[in-house]
């Protein structure tokens, strides 16, 4: 595996993600922001922000796989979220929760967090991009 996550000495430890990503290999991927979108373009999810959540996240795994990778490979996420606000934080870690017993794994790179007012179009809550590394 080309990325080592960590948190370091002196920073606080959070369940939601490591505080560093050291990465060691060769090539290096940058998946677009993923949304709610099925292999057709539907939404999935509606307003239900755990469901969109989970969706993007399989998609981003979907993403990282037509380049040979996986979320072991990922070396930061970027999570926009409309309308952010505090209580909104159970229903994401709800929605990364399902993804990862999907997918066998604890997606937990280092990650930021970003409220938006809107994204692409009103039906999307969230979108999900990331950068990995691979061997």
């Amino acid at each position: 595996m080309a990325i080592t996550l960590v948190n370091p000495e002196g920073l606080p430890t959070v369940d939601a993600y490591r505080q560093v990503a050291i990465a060691a290999g060769s090539r290096m991927v940058f998946v677009a922001g993923q949304v709610a979108w099925d292999a057709d373009g539907a939404t999935v999810g509606g307003d239900d922000l755990a469901a969109q959540v989970e969706r993007c996240y399989l998609n981003v795994a979907t993403a990282l796989a037509a380049a040979g990778g996986t979320f072991h490979d990922v070396a930061k996420l970027t999570v926009y979220v409309v309308d952010w606000a505090p209580e909104k934080m159970p229903a994401l870690m709800d929605g990364i929760a399902r993804a990862a017993a999907e997918l066998g794994v604890t997606p937990v790179p280092p990650g930021t967090l970003i409220g938006v007012a809107a994204l692409d179009v009103p039906d999307h809550l969230v979108e999900v991009e990331a950068i990995a590394v691979l061997d």
